[in-house]
């Protein structure tokens, strides 16, 4: 055997397939050795390799046998006709898979934004006092705000026990203010606006929030009786104390008096 030819089994490693895959392609007349050796064994030659080639090819495309023999048999065509095609074929199959990907990524989108609690959950977690309404009211309000948005990308994607643990947080949180308060701690005072700040925190798990933007909340804790019912059922003029403890907080790190709504744009 010479440099240019090469045995059955040698094909077959090199292209990766069965001895019993080139025996049929033989038989069916799709690919068959130019020459045999004295002996009587196949002996492919380049030319036969090349036409394996795109043998392999096509069938990775996913066209029949009988279609590859009639495409590769065109003595119209030649390797660089068929390598062309080659690369038509693997296009439309790339579009074809990205337009997968694609609706694949949507799907996965709904499927993660589809993970909202049920009413039954809210009820579980937030209580009995929890009142659905809230959230078409809140969305009514702030629907148009940057705040709202990019909470309402992210809510959707907290597991209910991630939801447990931001109730169980805030009611932590709930219980400092109240104790500090008890205490007489004064809402400028250092433990005052660490908890403030601590509150502007737990705020940003749902979307960023300015100092100025947390004027604004403690502004409504005040000019909403349901806010101020939940802060003072805990500690009576607890919401007033919040409120000063959040401006007291944002004047120590020079943050503009703005006391607009907190959904609202704020640039600062």
């Amino acid at each position: 055997m010479t440099t240019t030819e090469y045995t059955v089994g040698k094909v077959a490693e090199l292209a990766g397939v069965t001895v019993r895959t080139l025996h049929h392609y033989e038989q069916i007349g799709l690919l068959e050795p130019e020459q045999r050796s004295p002996s009587g064994y196949r002996q492919y030659s380049p030319a036969d390799l090349d036409r394996l080639h795109h043998i392999l090819y096509y069938r990775e495309l996913g066209l029949a046998l009988p279609d590859i023999a009639t495409i590769l048999d065109d003595p119209n065509t030649d390797s660089g006709s068929h390598l062309r095609r080659h690369r038509e074929l693997l296009q439309q199959r790339h579009d074809r898979l990205g337009n997968m990907i694609a609706a694949i990524d949507k799907e996965l989108e709904a499927y993660t934004m589809g993970t909202d609690l049920t009413p039954e959950e809210k009820l579980e977690i937030f209580g009995p006092d929890y009142d659905p309404s809230w959230e078409q009211e809140a969305q009514e309000r702030w629907g148009d705000t940057d705040a709202w948005k990019v909470s309402a990308q992210r809510t959707p994607t907290f597991s209910k026990d991630q939801w447990k643990k931001i109730k169980a947080d805030g009611d932590a949180l709930m219980a400092k203010f109240g104790d500090a308060k008890r205490r007489g701690v004064a809402p400028d005072s250092d433990e005052a606006m660490a908890l403030a700040e601590e509150h502007r925190h737990s705020i940003e798990v749902f979307y960023p929030c300015s100092h100025a933007q947390q004027r604004g909340l403690a502004d409504m804790y005040l000019a909403d009786e349901r806010f101020s019912k939940t802060y003072d059922d805990v500690e009576p003029g607890l919401a007033q104390w919040v409120h000063d403890a959040v401006y007291a907080n944002a004047d120590r790190v020079g943050a503009p008096q703005n006391s607009a709504a907190a959904w609202q744009r704020d640039d600062s």
